[in-house]
Parts: structure tokens; C-alpha cells; sequence
């Protein structure tokens, strides 16, 4: 790869996408090898087709605490992953609009590439919400958008942070934590009880920030493409149409849960 200016002496060097991993992440936990992806996605689309028919032999968990801690501790994670992108991207100089992918063992640059590895391990952990959801027997909440979106995710964040942890992928990873802080915390506020229920009204605009935010990253992306950013076209597009059906899943939703409901509300 070509490196630019002075840049190689710092161990600097750019490209749109390299041929070969990350070397910095290669080695890193659930990172490494191929078959990491396969293994944890084969046994989580296991506990959504057999758990299921397992619990409803029982009485639905209530799992308060564990629900809390976890929410809340997603809550700290996702903080640490977002203000660690925004600020070690801000002192970088890093552009919003088209950041070229640069790799660098600089303290600043190891930041960002410790705080994707973490965002890819939070898709993990997040898990985790399923397993709450069948334990519970919130069977509305176990939904085919949930599953997609989880899997997908999984997927997506552990090829950029093999391949590209680094450039314009900041963008939509910070964006996706900063909805997962609002999120979490919607979350751990909702099993405190009645007392606290009562002021969670703002659950409709919390799909509402889901909607915002995949509507930025495909006009972000789009742009990326059209101004021919020196990224990685197939990433840049695979973002684009990766936003494209949870736009269409989540104003789905939005639309039988919120507008539909509420007309016929009025009706009655």
C-alpha cells in the first residue's frame, strides 16, 4: 500500500480498503479466527428456535435485577464506545462527510480501534436481549425485525472491526451507540416499576430515534458514494441498502404500534 507525505515514518498508511485484515485487530479476542462468527451466530439462532418451547413449560421470569444491571451496564459501555469515538476522532481531525481509512499505532488512532472492538463485543452482549425476551415470554418482543437486526449486526461489526476498524466506519458506529445509551436507559427505567413507568411516555420517540438514525446513515452513506469517497465503495453501499429494510421494518412498526393504535383509540 502506498503510504502519503511523512506519514510512513510514523507508521501511518491510507487506503480505501486493505486486501488483508486489520493488523491491529487480527489477533484480538473473538476477532481472530473465522469460525467465531459462525459458532456464536449458529447458537443464538439455536436459543430463538428451541428456548421458546422450552419456557413456556414455566411461569414467566420476572428478572428484574438482572434486567437492570444489564440495561445499566449497557448504558456505561455504549457511553464509553461513543464519547471515546467522538473524541479521539475529533482530535484526529477526522472528516464527518468522507474520512479515507488510516492505519496508525497512534495512542489517539488505538482509541477508536480499541472503542469498534468494544462496540463489536456490545453486539454480543446484546445478545443477551433475546434470552431476557424468551425468559420473560415477551413473545411480541421476540419479533423477526429483533432477531434481523441482532444477527445482522453481529455479522456486520465483526467484519469492520477485523477489516476496518478505522476511517468513516466512526460515523455509524457512534451514532449507534448514542441511540443504544437512550435506549438501555429506557430499559433499565422500565422494570423499577409503576412509580417509574408512568414517566416513560417517550417510548414512541425512542423507535422515532431508531428511524432518525438509519435515515442518516443512508443519506450518509449515500453521499459518501456520490462525492466517491476514498473508503470502500462495497462498504459504503453495504451500508446504504443495510439501512434501507430497517427503515422499512421500524416505519412499519412505528406505524401499527403508534399511528394505527392511536386512530383507533379515537374510533372507540
Amino acid at each position: 500500500m502506498a503510504s502519503i507525505g511523512n506519514d510512513s515514518a510514523a507508521g501511518i498508511y491510507f487506503h480505501p480498503f486493505p486486501d488483508q485484515p486489520d493488523e491491529r485487530t487480527r489477533n484480538w479476542p473473538l476477532v481472530d479466527s473465522l469460525w467465531n462468527v459462525p459458532v456464536l451466530l449458529t447458537l443464538y439462532l439455536l436459543m430463538v428456535r428451541y428456548a421458546p418451547k422450552w419456557t413456556t413449560s414455566y411461569k414467566p421470569l420476572q428478572l428484574r435485577v438482572p434486567l437492570f444491571c444489564h440495561s445499566l451496564a449497557m448504558v456505561f459501555l455504549n457511553g464509553y464506545i461513543c464519547l471515546e469515538l467522538y473524541t479521539a476522532t475529533r482530535d484526529l481531525g477526522y472528516n464527518f462527510g468522507c474520512q479515507p481509512c488510516r492505519v496508525s499505532f497512534n495512542p489517539l488512532e488505538m482509541r477508536i480501534v480499541t472503542a469498534f472492538w468494544w462496540f463489536y463485543i456490545s453486539k454480543i452482549l446484546e445478545f443477551a436481549d433475546t434470552a431476557f425476551f424468551i425468559l420473560r415470554q415477551k413473545w411480541s418482543q421476540l419479533s423477526f425485525l429483533h432477531v434481523y437486526h441482532h444477527s445482522t449486526m453481529f455479522i456486520f461489526c465483526w467484519i469492520l472491526v477485523k477489516w476496518m476498524p478505522t476511517g468513516a466506519t466512526y460515523v455509524p458506529a457512534m451514532i449507534n451507540s448514542f441511540v443504544h445509551i437512550v435506549m438501555y436507559t429506557y430499559y433499565a427505567l422500565s422494570v423499577l416499576g409503576p412509580r417509574v413507568q408512568k414517566f416513560l411516555w417517550w417510548k414512541r420517540y425512542l423507535t422515532g430515534l431508531q428511524l432518525v438514525q438509519f435515515t442518516i446513515i443512508f443519506f450518509w452513506a449515500s453521499q459518501m458514494l456520490i462525492r466517491g469517497c476514498e473508503y470502500g465503495t462495497w462498504i459504503t453501499l453495504s451500508m446504504a441498502l443495510y439501512s434501507l429494510p430497517f427503515l422499512f421494518m421500524f416505519g412499519k412498526f412505528y406505524m401499527q404500534k403508534y399511528t394505527v393504535s392511536a386512530v383507533a383509540k379515537k374510533a372507540v
